[in-house]
């Protein structure tokens, strides 16, 4: 069976016409949805692979906020499908961090040079990208096992992507409770290190002896850290590692 792409777009005939193309290339479509509050309900009753995203939606919800809180929620892959490319929508659809932006006509046909092809391109592009991804993140959270120190990874902008079981056992949140959450909310010291991430940036690494962290069951733990950019080898910054240890008394 092919991969499963919702289909977020409040036109219906626009929907039908990509419903039929996708499948037509040997895709799923589980469902067509008009509005960001379904499309986020949906996007967790049927683990699509991949979300083919309008930003127009019905409701007050459009399809920047649904595409953000379906990646934040369920970490889904998204390609928007869009008649929109006024430069404050494009930045605003960046921040959700998409796989692709493809222009349309408002007429709801797909704008030239982007053809049927070059969007199946893009959604296996998307897919392969996404696979080795998780590949490698499955591969990070094994060797994370096996260090004795607690180990957090973030995104850029400081969500949860991976920890290991001592920073489980330190911090009492389970990684699947911790996920997607900003670092700040499990690792409660870094509120009085660093008010905003963009702080990081400018200095790449920030440690922290005989500090206090509260855990999620409220007790008062002794820890020192070091606070880490994770830089790509373009030297873009990729996310932020944090290493700590509990200071015995």
């Amino acid at each position: 069976m092919g991969s499963k792409i919702l289909v977020v777009e409040d036109e219906r005939i626009t929907a039908e016409d990509i419903k039929s193309g996708l499948e037509s290339a040997g895709y799923q479509v589980p469902a067509l949805v008009s509005s960001g509050k379904k499309a986020i309900e949906l996007a967790g009753e049927v683990k699509p692979d991949l979300v083919l995203m309008d930003i127009k939606l019905k409701g007050k919800m459009d399809g920047i906020e649904a595409a953000g809180q379906i990646k934040l929620r369920y970490d889904i892959p998204v390609i928007y499908l869009t008649a929109y490319s006024d430069e404050y929508t494009v930045q605003r659809a960046k921040i959700t961090e998409p796989s692709g932006y493809i222009i349309k006509e408002s007429t709801g046909l797909l704008k030239k040079p982007f053809e049927e092809s070059e969007l199946h391109t893009a959604i296996e592009i998307t897919l392969y990208r996404h696979k080795m991804e998780k590949d490698h993140d499955i591969l990070l959270a094994a060797m994370l096992k096996n260090i004795n120190e607690g180990v957090i990874a973030t995104n850029v902008d400081g969500k949860i992507k991976l920890m290991n079981t001592v920073a489980e056992g330190i911090t009492g949140w389970k990684i699947e409770e911790a996920m997607g959450k900003d670092l700040r909310d499990v690792f409660t010291p870094l509120n009085h290190i660093i008010k905003t991430f963009k702080d990081l940036r400018l200095k790449n690494e920030i440690s922290a002896d005989d500090t206090l962290l509260r855990s999620k069951k409220g007790q008062s733990i002794l820890v020192k850290c070091n606070f880490k950019v994770i830089k790509g080898d373009n030297t873009d910054i990729n996310g932020y590692i944090l290493v700590f240890n509990r200071i015995m008394a």
